[in-house]
């Protein structure tokens, strides 16, 4: 019984170390999908104020919801 425990011990850190490298990543990932998305927004908006189109920026932060901190503490 206590082998098994140890095992599962194990298996539970290499989870826990594994979900936070993936959780920085995703957060990472946020971070530079932001940035883009607001140089993206940037450019638009410059191309619509020299009058050869109407202000049609999208609202590409529909589907980009701040998940960063969604997890809650980890242990």
């Amino acid at each position: 019984m206590e082998r098994v425990n140890s095992e599962l011990y194990l298996q539970n850190c290499y989870i826990m170390k594994e979900n936070e490298r993936l959780r920085k990543k995703a957060q990472t990932l946020n971070q530079e999908n932001q940035a883009l998305l607001s140089e993206l927004k940037q450019k638009l908006s410059k191309g619509n104020t020299k009058g050869n189109s109407p202000n049609t920026i999208l609202d590409l932060n529909l589907g980009s919801g701040s998940h960063q901190n969604d997890s809650g503490p980890s242990h």
